[in-house]
């Protein structure tokens, strides 16, 4: 009898807003009949990037801060698949900024969502990037990633949900894997998700949050528009929830696979030409 992979049981504290984005995921892939044998699931470092473990498909722990890059090697490789990617705000907006970054710019057709709790969870509650000025000392300003993606042209999809919204961020994530899933680039879903144990936001956040999704002088697909409205709504000790930019740009494997070359997992290994053509690359190595 063939063994299948048996999702664990989750980790996380009680309250967690983590088991809202799990849950809320699931129903999406659902809702869209993603086959789970179809779906690439990788995920970074930290108590976040512990729901690949929990959801039942095929499924990898990058290293710390390189979720991104790895499955991007994915989505390049067999383009077929749908590729999710998620972890913390620390693992995605400090040591893996610059990966984050380089993805705004190549617009690849995958899904990343960074559950922000605004803290590190998993050592013990330190500040992160997205730590507020003084929680703890902290001595920096928190960063927002959506300012970060609007300010970079080749951004496509851009929003935020909280978990303590179900309802919306199931409508988000729905519309961030349409997004990636037709081939229309990176679809960037981050998701408050407060710490209960050490730094516990939950109804701070349930009383800041502002769903530009309701704002009639909100335009999600006028990037200067959504800066200077995010910002405003910022400025006034608020945090813009909802679909907050949805444009177009070219795919990164639109541009970087090409028709007449069969990608990487769907070749024929065995086939005399790949058997020639490794011989031929191995040789090459060697001088």
């Amino acid at each position: 009898m063939t063994k299948t992979f048996s999702p664990a049981r989750p980790i996380w504290c009680a309250g967690c807003g983590d088991f809202a984005v799990q849950g809320v995921l699931e129903k999406s892939l659902d809702s869209l009949n993603i086959p789970r044998e179809q779906l690439m699931f990788l995920a970074g470092i930290g108590c976040s990037g512990t729901i690949q473990n929990n959801i039942k498909c095929y499924g990898y722990h990058a290293l710390h801060g390189r979720v991104l890059p790895t499955a991007i090697g994915v989505k390049l490789a067999n383009p077929n698949l749908t590729v999710v990617a998620a972890g913390g705000d620390g693992d995605g907006y400090a040591i893996g900024a610059g990966h984050l970054v380089h993805t705004f710019r190549s617009n690849p057709s995958l899904t990343y969502i960074v559950m922000n709790n605004s803290n590190y969870g998993l050592t013990k509650g330190q500040p992160s990037p997205t730590s507020p000025l003084g929680y703890k000392s902290n001595a920096e300003m928190d960063m927002d990633a959506i300012l970060l993606g609007l300010s970079l042209p080749s951004t496509t999809f851009l929003a935020r949900g909280f978990s303590g919204h179900p309802e919306q961020l199931g409508q988000l994530l729905v519309a961030a894997l349409k997004h990636a899933e037709e081939g229309k680039g990176f679809a960037f879903i981050e998701v408050l998700s407060p710490c209960v144990t050490y730094y516990d936001t939950h109804r701070e956040w349930a009383s800041r949050v502002h769903n530009v999704d309701e704002d009639p002088d909100y335009n999600c697909t006028d990037r200067g528009n959504a800066f200077s409205k995010s910002l405003e709504i910022l400025n006034n000790h608020k945090i813009p929830i909802g679909l907050l930019y949805h444009g177009e740009h070219v795919s990164l494997e639109s541009l970087s696979l090409k028709e007449d070359c069969i990608p990487p997992a769907l070749q024929d290994l065995n086939s005399p030409d790949s058997v020639e053509n490794c011989k031929k690359i191995i040789q090459s190595f060697m001088g």
